[in-house]
């Protein structure tokens, strides 16, 4: 069922983390924008989704500090004190969400259908969103835009960047640069590619004649892999890992010409500004999890390993389990893919 907005003046969207699902928030929200540009915005996110977004127009941000532990959900009645809202869309299934909303005051309450609204989101939203066999979880968050009567459903995204940030990307990597942009790390250690494996790809692309830089957050997982890829490395890498705001990274995605990561939030920060992505996969299902306008050129053993583990099915989206899965994933399938990349950009 679809809401018509004729008398809807301010929206809710709750949506915490992570940076992946906040860049697919993104395209949901600029696509409500396109056809409501009059509708009061306010979105409840992360602290550090926020850094990404904090300069996206015509929205208003209220942080939802999970560090603050119990007091995150005080804090966020005080930051929502005297606020009604027309509607909810509450796109996180979590508990602290749910427990969250209950800050919320809206007369629309509109949450997942009911077969993905789990950890009780469904107790808590008074409307649903049409159910999807297999959606990718862009086309799942674009299920709330079509349920408030958005009818161009359309991707796309113009996430600000700060133009200091923008020019630092630029010196960083020139306009012109071939360059392979590694994002090595997930937020998981289990679902990170090999460090030897990562250096023999970017031993092949500095052999094509690209510059190759290590990028990533500041985390102790993140800097310890980028060093062992180097270590690995018989040429010598840029590395940039933790040397990056958000922001600039997310410039520096936009100046690259292709990225390689596993199932992180990098890989679709780099979505978002149109940069072509090879994503690694094994856990998680790339059809559901995938960098969206790069699903072929995805390098996957999710499916081989799903059906040994399920015995031939598995619900949609189930993850594959297992610390070693990364290492099936073979480098001569990656360098394949670089080379089928790299070939259509020069075509």
């Amino acid at each position: 069922m679809s809401l018509k907005l004729d008398n809807i003046n301010s929206l809710c969207l709750l949506r915490l983390s992570a940076i992946g699902d906040v860049c697919h928030a993104v395209a949901m929200v600029q696509a409500i924008q396109r056809q409501y540009p009059q509708l009061k915005i306010t979105w409840i996110i992360g602290k550090i989704e926020y850094q990404l977004l904090k300069h996206l127009h015509g929205v208003e941000f209220v942080i939802f500090d999970k560090s603050l532990g119990w007091r995150s959900y005080f804090k966020l009645r005080r930051d929502l004190a005297g606020q009604k809202f027309d509607v909810l869309l509450h796109m996180q299934v979590a508990l602290r969400a749910t427990i969250a909303s209950l800050a919320i005051s809206a007369k629309v309450r509109i949450g997942f259908d009911r077969a993905r609204a789990k950890e009780g989101q469904w107790l808590v939203t008074n409307q649903s969103v049409e159910p999807l066999a297999t959606p990718h979880v862009l086309e799942g968050f674009m299920g709330f835009a079509k349920a408030i009567g958005v009818t161009d459903l359309t991707p796309s995204w113009e996430i600000p960047v700060p133009l200091a940030d923008s020019e630092f990307a630029q010196k960083m990597i020139p306009d012109g640069d071939k360059t392979l942009v590694i994002c090595a790390a997930a937020s998981k250690a289990e679902r990170n590619w090999l460090p030897e494996c990562y250096a023999a790809v970017a031993e092949h692309a500095i052999s094509q004649g690209f510059r190759v830089i290590l990028c990533g957050g500041p985390a102790r997982l993140e800097v310890e892999l980028a060093e062992a890829i180097e270590q690995a490395c018989s040429q010598t890498l840029e590395n940039q890992v933790g040397k990056t705001s958000l922001t600039q990274l997310l410039a520096v995605l936009k100046q690259a010409s292709i990225v390689l990561a596993p199932d992180t939030g990098p890989a679709h920060m780099a979505v978002t500004q149109g940069t072509r992505v090879i994503g690694l996969y094994a856990h998680s299902n790339p059809g559901r999890t995938g960098p969206y306008t790069s699903l072929d050129n995805v390098v996957s053993v999710y499916d081989e390993v799903i059906v040994t583990q399920k015995q031939g099915y598995a619900p949609w989206g189930t993850r594959a389990k297992g610390a070693e899965l990364m290492a099936l994933i073979e480098v001569d399938k990656v360098v394949s893919m670089f080379d089928s990349v790299s070939q259509s950009q020069l075509n």
